[in-house]
């Protein structure tokens, strides 16, 4: 999904890695792509000797998060040893330190399939969730990378999730940047948790170490929500435009007012809140939405629900989880940040995506920041042109020959 501000493209190209079967439209052989296999993530001399596993849509990729490499480089420092619960597991960095035997919790499923990838014990989950009947004895040590680019109410929901995972007595290493919110947060958790310092920095890394206390977790903040083009949107946080619809979303529906939808299927290809895929709904389309973010599943199923629509929502790594389902129409506002790196692989795969699922005469339509260049690949779906292009924004569509 993008964002209203300009700013400088880095293409993290990965052209090296070996390739994998990518799912491939009904009847025809499977594609062969990249962007789905796992591969060594790039770590910084300090930890050479450990390991991880990445790909496109993990945060990070190439490299490992900063913040979780000084988050390893600390807890190999206190000679952490046993079951450690990593509820930001990313590539399973932690899992690689001497003597830890790792429980990996994402809500990425691209890094849950690099973690299965590497034979951790994985589960799929997002803030609040209890972990109590994956794992019914909890481990004495959790570790966190704070996401303070998601949101304020997203980092302060993770310190309430670590709070609640963490028994008392245990101890949380929390992870994150100096420039997005971390010394607040901290703040916050120390209130929760009772005993807690900062006891790493790197640049702008920091690390936290709090001992829990006994006593009450913090409460969750609550949903954000609006009304736009007939849909209730229930916008969890940390979900991109939770509390409004965003300007290239807007621009996009706006100039396909006109466009007929009933009785066809829809792929709203990286969901979000499900606001594009639930005014498909509204205006008659059979509608599956996706998105590689276990958080903004859970928002997108919560507006179908509360707008009264039908349709199902897919956790899934770009189209890896549809099988051999085809579409008339795909409707995307892909993504072009994974944390805090600006990286074009997401997006490239979901222009890929669309080349395997569109049935014969099947439409794309993509909205982008004016300078992302996607219409050059977008001629491997079809005939591509531009819509409109207002407020540093453009639609394109592509349409697959019949």
């Amino acid at each position: 999904m993008t964002g209203g501000r300009r700013q400088k493209i880095r293409i993290s190209r990965s052209q090296d890695a070996p390739p994998r079967h990518a799912p491939g439209r009904a009847g025809e052989p499977f594609a062969t792509e990249g962007y789905f296999t796992p591969r060594p993530a790039l770590l910084p001399e300090r930890l050479d000797r450990h390991k991880a596993l990445t790909k496109p849509g993990v945060r990070g990729f190439p490299e490992v998060d900063a913040a979780q490499a000084l988050l390893a480089q600390t807890m190999r420092k206190d000679k952490v040893r046993g079951d450690v619960l990593d509820l930001t597991a990313m590539g399973g960095l932690i899992g690689s330190l001497s003597g830890v035997t790792l429980r990996a919790v994402e809500g990425s499923a691209a890094a849950l399939s690099v973690l299965s990838a590497a034979g951790h014990d994985t589960c799929a989950a997002v803030p609040g969730d209890s972990l109590t009947e994956r794992w019914p004895e909890r481990a004495r040590t959790v570790a966190m990378v704070l996401a303070g680019d998601r949101g304020n109410a997203y980092a302060l929901s993770q310190v309430a999730w670590a709070h609640a995972c963490t028994p008392p007595g245990g101890t949380l290493y929390l992870a994150g940047d100096r420039d997005k919110g971390f010394d607040r947060y901290v703040r916050a958790a120390g209130s929760a948790f009772g005993s807690g310092e900062t006891i790493a920095r790197d640049g702008g890394m920091r690390v936290a170490r709090l001992i829990r206390r006994p006593g009450p977790t913090p409460v969750y903040p609550e949903p954000e929500g609006y009304e736009a083009y007939g849909v209730k949107v229930v916008g969890l946080p940390g979900v991109f435009s939770a509390a409004k619809p965003d300007k290239a979303t807007t621009l996009m529906l706006d100039h396909l007012v006109d466009l007929q939808l009933q009785g066809r299927t829809v792929l709203d290809l990286g969901c979000g809140t499900g606001l594009i895929g639930a005014w498909a709904a509204l205006r008659g389309a059979h509608v599956t939405l996706v998105d590689g973010d276990l958080l903004s599943v859970r928002s997108a199923q919560a507006t179908l629900v509360a707008s009264g629509l039908g349709g199902e929502v897919v956790h899934s790594d770009v189209d890896a989880e549809l099988g051999d389902r085809t579409f008339d129409v795909i409707l995307t506002n892909p993504p072009f940040h994974v944390g805090r790196g600006v990286v074009l692989d997401v997006a490239r795969e979901f222009i890929a995506a669309a080349s395997r699922r569109l049935n014969p005469g099947g439409a794309l339509y993509l909205v982008a920041n004016e300078p992302l260049p996607y219409e050059q690949a977008m001629q491997a779906v079809g005939q591509t042109r531009e819509l409109i292009r207002a407020g540093g924004f453009k639609v394109l569509l592509a349409t697959r020959p019949a």
